[in-house]
């Protein structure tokens, strides 16, 4: 892999100009300015919910300040357990080049549309059983069960806190094939849709002949 860490580095460090604001039937008195920020591509919304839920909790009457918090794009629920990356490229317009401007809410959430993930621990949760699935069908499952606990901390904080070398130093291994393995026994594929009247996600794969010299990305 080291002839792709350049371009697994470039992956890693593009981020996405977010505009934030909030619903105005939430809001109490005086309307807020938006909260900018600038996020990770490969990160998720909510890692990012409590910095932006507390710069506009102040302006939020108390009845919604315990709420399930939630998003949307120009009306369209946000799914949670989605890469914020994903959510960009699905539905913001190719031709517009301003920040992306979402609304955060503290009430009326989804549950019809959207998965409720109202903590990091329930992301987390998420996102290491999708790298489980992955790795049954690239090896059977040997490489997760073979890590330590301390190994999927480190590569969740390492996602979280934007670590490049802390997640790789981890994640390289469910990207090479397993001990003497020559390739891997399949290529897990996620697609992802925004179509809300269906499933949220469906993991499919297809089978690899060979590997030698295929980028690990």
């Amino acid at each position: 892999m080291a002839h792709d860490r350049e371009v697994l580095r470039m992956i890693w460090e593009g981020q996405i100009g977010i505009c934030f604001q909030a619903d105005r039937d939430e809001i109490v008195g005086i309307k807020p300015e938006p909260f900018y920020l600038m996020i990770s591509r490969l990160s998720y919304l909510p890692l990012v919910t409590d910095k932006v839920r507390k710069y506009f909790s102040r302006y939020i009457s108390a009845e919604h300040q315990d709420g399930a918090v939630w998003f949307d794009f120009n009306g369209t629920p946000l799914r949670l357990h989605y890469p914020i990356g994903v959510l960009y490229d699905l539905l913001h317009p190719e031709e517009d080049s301003t920040p992306w401007c979402l609304t955060i809410h503290f009430s009326k959430f989804p549950e019809d549309t959207l998965v409720k993930l109202n903590s990091k621990e329930l992301l987390e949760s998420h996102y290491m059983s999708c790298l489980k699935e992955a790795d049954v069908l690239k090896h059977r499952g040997l490489v997760i069960s073979a890590m330590q606990k301390k190994d999927h901390n480190q590569l969740w904080l390492g996602l979280v806190n934007d670590k490049f070398d802390q997640f790789w130093a981890v994640n390289r291994r469910l990207m090479e094939p397993y001990a003497d393995q020559e390739s891997f026994k399949n290529i897990p594929l996620r697609i992802y849709t925004d179509d809300l009247d269906v499933a949220p996600t469906a993991s499919i794969f297809t089978r690899r002949r060979s590997c030698s010299g295929c980028p690990s990305i």
